[in-house]
């Protein structure tokens, strides 16, 4: 099985199903070992029970893992195929989910080009002044600054925005943009 990788298409389902597969088995394990100590002393008084609960602990993170995954949507095949042309030379990042303490942010598409950032949502609930100032601020916190963020919920706008970037000449650094990728990637989920 190949893995999923951040940043390419289709990341957060296969992301979603591992999660889910190694939840369901973390949960197995310690109701198996827990069984198991029952059965063989007949009493939950026992170390087994003690490792079983201890067994939890990891269970109950990915537990937490598997709920904001589920809670992420990933980009659609049509605004996949919609976008994927227009990409041209920039290097595109399929199903970014960035999460604050206020607010999450589901990004289906993103571009880095120099110091200007193009982003674009299909959900509904994603709040795009709150998703560009929070990239702004995560951007700022780790030394990029003058950076334009621009996220938009309009495809064909977002679409003119591609063209538009991608016909620029503009003098760049790809070193410094695979490095604001990389920031993006672990920052989001």
């Amino acid at each position: 099985m190949r893995k999923a990788m951040k940043g390419n298409y289709g990341y957060l389902a296969a992301k979603k199903r591992w999660v889910i597969i190694r939840t369901l088995i973390f949960f197995c394990l310690s109701l198996a070992i827990f069984v198991a100590g029952y059965v063989t002393t007949g009493t939950r008084k026992n170390l087994l029970t003690v490792v079983a609960v201890l067994g939890c602990l990891p269970a109950c993170k990915s537990l937490v893992n598997m709920i904001m995954l589920i809670r992420a949507a990933g980009c659609s095949q049509a605004a996949k195929e919609a976008l994927a042309p227009l990409e041209g030379r920039l290097v595109g990042m399929y199903d970014m989910y960035f999460t604050s303490y206020q607010k999450n942010f589901a990004i289906s598409h993103m571009i880095v080009e120099g110091n200007i950032i193009l982003g674009y949502t299909e959900s509904g609930e994603c709040d795009v002044k709150a998703c560009e100032e929070h990239l702004q601020m995560m951007l700022k916190q780790s030394g990029f600054k003058d950076m334009t963020v621009k996220i938009s919920d309009d495809l064909p706008t977002y679409e003119t925005q591609l063209k538009n970037l991608n016909e620029m000449k503009k003098e760049h650094h790809p070193a410094k943009d695979d490095e604001v990728r990389v920031l993006l990637y672990d920052i989001s989920l």
